[in-house]
């Protein structure tokens, strides 16, 4: 890439030609139609309809129906004149009667859906993106063990080499997984997320396995489309000690050992971190982890996916008063931080999102130069970034989000930063492109730049949206006004 510039009369930033200028969805938040084309149930549709699981009882049933939308939506994307689109692959359309023992006949009514996509994205000259794996296992493989069941891995890396050879003539990024730190302790032990199981021991079997499963698929990928680039996404997380003690720091490195170093290491380095291992120990003995295991999960990557919104500070929790925690996780259930329970997150001062999020651009510009210096010569792509604001629409239909507008800008400046530093990030994906089913927040939470009426599901590009694509046009951030 050529380099970047800043106007320093102007103040604009002028972002590397060829940067890549995306936004993100992910398939149970916005397709829909999940009886549709052959689909069966994923652990999403189970967990969405049990009672007390998701605000509102809300499912994502009907979602934002982009599963008969996609071709307007595509045009929408094309008028805001992105030049990537990453969405992600509904396993239980393209596999739907896969078991722990094998992975059952292909569903080419599925495959056709995505084909279909991906060819509406490349006439609109938009490049697609795909993500295997966002968070919808089928829930015929949750019933044999899910995650915490080897199996999975295996059954994981076919559907990737399925979807590979059918797309990857067209598709130039293939993702393995979306945010597996989610996934294995969201999903596993707190209980928060699909499949909802609050077992630690289980939950750390699930890092091994959604790892495992990452290296199969890189295999298979490669195997099956050569010429495609292979990544993993990863949401990783700014940890702040909230004083220079040794006991803060401490907590520090434990909290970076279960988010950040946990899947990094293995991926990147081959090998687990040996202070989590320890850390863990009265949790497990690890012996999920066999020979050979580490060397799969190792395989070389060309795009390391970053996912960032809001820091992390922490500190060493005394018992001697009440534990803090904006995460919203520490009302009597069961925490996501395995062997971490004398360790807490101090609320912090300043601007928040609707999701109770502090709002700090900084982590993005120190995740990416962290990144760029522990693993020089990888691709460093920004793959999900954005936020949650009340949006309350105007009589004539219009949205107007300065909040949202202002995060944008805060942190596109935090990747400019990154990259006049030496960070070689080649792309940005804001999330979401569309309002959507948040997971357990149901549709309360509005993250996209594309507003959605949910009764009749009418699309309305917000000012975040037209801020986005100006954005592009200019390959370049322009200053706020004033």
């Amino acid at each position: 890439m050529t380099s970047i510039q800043h106007d320093q009369e102007t103040g604009t930033l002028r972002f590397p030609e060829g940067f890549v200028w995306g936004a993100a969805t992910a398939a149970y938040q916005i397709e829909g139609a999940v009886a549709e084309d052959g689909r069966t149930p994923s652990i999403w549709d189970t967990f969405s309809h049990t009672p007390g699981k998701v605000l509102d009882g809300d499912t994502g049933d009907v979602a934002v129906d982009h599963y008969h939308r996609f071709r307007s939506d595509v045009a929408l994307m094309a008028e805001l004149g992105l030049t990537a689109y990453r969405f992600s692959i509904a396993w239980p359309r393209i596999t739907p009667h896969v078991t722990a023992d094998a992975i059952g006949p292909v569903n080419e009514a599925g495959l056709a859906f995505y084909s279909a996509l991906v060819d509406e994205l490349l006439a609109a000259g938009i490049s697609p993106t795909a993500t295997l794996y966002h968070w919808d296992l089928p829930q015929a493989l949750e019933d044999a063990g899910g995650w915490t069941n080897r199996a999975t891995a295996d059954r994981f890396g076919e559907y990737a080499g399925i979807v590979a050879a059918a797309l990857g003539d067209r598709v130039g990024v293939f993702t393995t997984l979306n945010e597996p730190f989610c996934s294995a302790y969201l999903g596993y032990a707190c209980g928060v997320h699909a499949p909802g199981r609050t077992d630690d021991a289980a939950a750390l079997a699930a890092v091994h396995h959604l790892n495992l499963a990452h290296g199969r698929a890189v295999a298979a990928v490669r195997a099956a489309a050569p010429a495609a680039r292979v990544s993993l996404t990863l949401n990783l997380g700014w940890i702040n000690p909230a004083t220079d003690s040794a006991p803060d720091v401490d907590a520090a490195r434990r909290i970076d050992g279960l988010q950040n170093r946990v899947f990094l290491d293995p991926v990147l380095n081959g090998r687990y971190p040996e202070d989590v291992l320890a850390d863990t120990s009265a949790v497990t003995d690890w012996s999920f982890v066999r020979p050979g295991d580490l060397e799969v999960i190792s395989a070389p990557i060309d795009v390391l996916g970053l996912n960032y919104y809001s820091p992390t500070h922490v500190r060493h929790w005394t018992r001697e008063r009440p534990r803090e925690s904006p995460t919203g996780l520490d009302d009597g259930s069961p925490r996501p931080w395995i062997a971490a329970d004398d360790v807490e997150f101090p609320t912090q001062h300043g601007p928040r999102t609707e999701m109770g999020w502090t709002i700090d651009p900084r982590g993005l510009t120190e995740l990416l130069l962290r990144l760029a210096a522990e693993h020089p010569g990888l691709d460093l792509m920004v793959t999900e970034n954005g936020a949650a604001f009340a949006d309350v629409p105007e009589p004539d239909g219009s949205v107007h989000d300065p909040e949202r507008v202002a995060y944008l800008r805060d942190h596109l400046a935090a990747v400019h930063e990154a990259i006049s530093r030496g960070a070689p990030v080649t792309g940005y994906y804001v999330w979401s492109l569309l309002d959507n089913f948040e997971w357990a927040y149901g549709y309360s939470k509005r993250f996209g730049i594309v507003a959605v009426d949910y009764a009749t599901q009418q699309r309305t590009p917000k000012d975040s949206a037209h801020f986005y694509a100006a954005t592009v046009r200019a390959n370049a951030v322009e200053p706020a006004p004033g």
